[in-house]
């Protein structure tokens, strides 16, 4: 197995963020020497895992020399921002090679707020073209690839930051999901990843126009304090929306859970791993005290036509509105096979939308119903054990890659929807040693709750980096 690691004897070590943060104000590493070493990693693997998007190595230099400019709890921790969002000074390329990109005059709602913790970017990472396929295999940028096994995906829009947290460049870094695009990187590369309630961080304005908000911003970090920590200081800086707070959740709940457990997806069964894996999860949850219930998905079928209709649509948006986005240079021609194909399945289909929409937007009412008898749902992250290099090509035929797509990607976008809190853990591996990641989601708000099982399975199941 051809892993990459990037963990050595520097100043990050093997530090999370919340532990650099301690070596920080203890003294015994400063804010240049995180960086460097990040810096130096990221020369290090990036020819191997090819997750840098955009390089801002010096800024982040200049910036770790400075005297606290935000004075936020991970002030000096370098960190990564997916390029899909702006942020001053930086080209937004959104995956694609299909035009010009300038440098953002300044940062949009979320950067600003992220940079206000004090993380560090050292620039941006890669993604699938307009985060529309669940592996970053474009064309002409190449593939992300996954540090645990270069020959497989690192997995969704977000992989660059997935791929550089595990390899272990950073501790912590940005990802935003609209399908799964947290939870699937966290799962392929074996790490936390939570999608958080509808609402709790702030969108750039881009996102916050959709007709459905399905889009969420987050982190990817190798340790649920990390993750933890993130949303305190978020909270803390963000005014607060119509939820209840996360607070500052630092270790396992008291709370015995009514666990649902569910294998099957909305379009298939898991594969019969994939389904091991999670009744062996669901077996710990009882050893610690909880109630498990095994359910069938109560998720109808259309589900899967009417998500995949409103995805096509925001490619219809981009594609045809390609110009006046993005400028005179932009070519449509550049861009691959998937968005042009989902772009021509939304304007055979743009009568239908409406409907779909609607339909859309009542799941809530049937996750609603369930969340009333289960305090958490658990269920496989991701349907199957993660795909090599090429499986999900964008530049083959796309209803191969559409009906591929639909089939491993099979759980996680019903929170994209509902908008409810999910996160995935790495609470197994695969027969061929590649991580296996589990969701659970809970109730909108109830992200603290999440967090707090998070922790407890954590110290019952520490889970493995890359380095051990």
């Amino acid at each position: 197995m051809d892993r990459v690691d990037a963990f050595g004897d520097d100043a990050l070590g093997d530090l999370d963020a919340v532990g650099a943060v301690e070596a920080l104000r203890g003294g015994s590493v400063s804010a240049t020497e995180l960086v460097d070493a990040a810096i130096a990693r990221a020369e290090a693997v990036n020819p191997a895992l090819n997750g840098l998007a955009y390089e801002a190595f010096e800024r982040a230099r200049a910036r770790a020399r400075q005297a606290t400019p935000y004075g936020g709890y991970f002030d000096g921790v370098p960190s990564f921002i997916k390029d899909n969002v702006a942020v001053a000074g930086m080209p937004t390329r959104e995956g694609a090679d299909a035009w010009e990109a300038r440098p953002a005059p300044a940062d949009g709602d979320f950067a600003r707020a992220y940079l206000a913790t004090g993380l560090v970017p050292l620039g941006k990472t890669q993604l699938s073209e307009f985060g529309f396929s669940a592996s970053a295999e474009h064309p002409r940028l190449g593939p992300v690839r996954n540090p645990w096994n270069v020959e497989h995906t690192a997995g969704a829009s977000s992989s660059g930051s997935g791929a550089f947290v595990a390899a272990g460049v950073v501790p912590i870094a940005h990802a935003n999901d609209g399908g799964g695009s947290i939870r699937i990187p966290a799962a392929c590369n074996g790490l936390v990843g939570l999608k958080p309630s509808r609402g709790r961080l702030p969108l750039d304005k881009n996102v916050r126009q959709m007709p459905l908000r399905i889009v969420h911003n987050g982190v990817l970090t190798r340790s649920v304090r990390d993750t933890a920590a993130f949303y305190r200081e978020m909270e803390r800086i963000v005014a607060g929306p119509k939820l209840p707070p996360v607070g500052d959740v630092t270790g396992p709940g008291a709370e015995r859970l009514h666990v649902a457990v569910c294998t099957r997806s909305i379009a298939r069964d898991s594969a019969p791993e994939i389904v091991e894996l999670t009744l062996k999860t669901a077996t710990l949850l009882e050893e610690l005290g909880h109630r498990v219930s095994v359910i069938d998905n109560p998720i109808p079928a259309r589900f899967i036509d009417d998500f995949l209709l409103y995805w096509s649509f925001l490619a219809f948006a981009l594609v045809r509105g390609g110009q006046r986005m993005f400028g005179e240079t932009f070519d449509r021609s550049r861009l691959d096979n998937l968005t042009l194909g989902l772009e021509r399945h939304a304007a055979r289909n743009l009568v239908r939308l409406p409907t779909a929409l609607a339909r859309l937007a009542r799941t809530r009412r049937i996750t609603s119903r369930l969340h009333g008898t289960y305090d958490v749902l658990l269920t496989p992250t991701l349907a199957d054990v993660t795909p090599r290099i090429g499986h999900l090509d964008p530049t083959a035929d796309y209803q191969q890659v559409i009906d591929r797509l639909i089939e491993w990607v099979a759980f996680t976008p019903l929170q994209n929807v509902t908008g409810e809190p999910a996160i995935s853990l790495p609470l197994a591996h695969s027969a061929s040693g590649l991580p296996v990641g589990m969701m659970f989601s809970a109730p909108l708000g109830h992200d603290a709750r999440l967090l707090a099982l998070a922790y407890e399975l954590e110290q019952a199941r520490p889970w493995r980096t890359i380095s051990d």
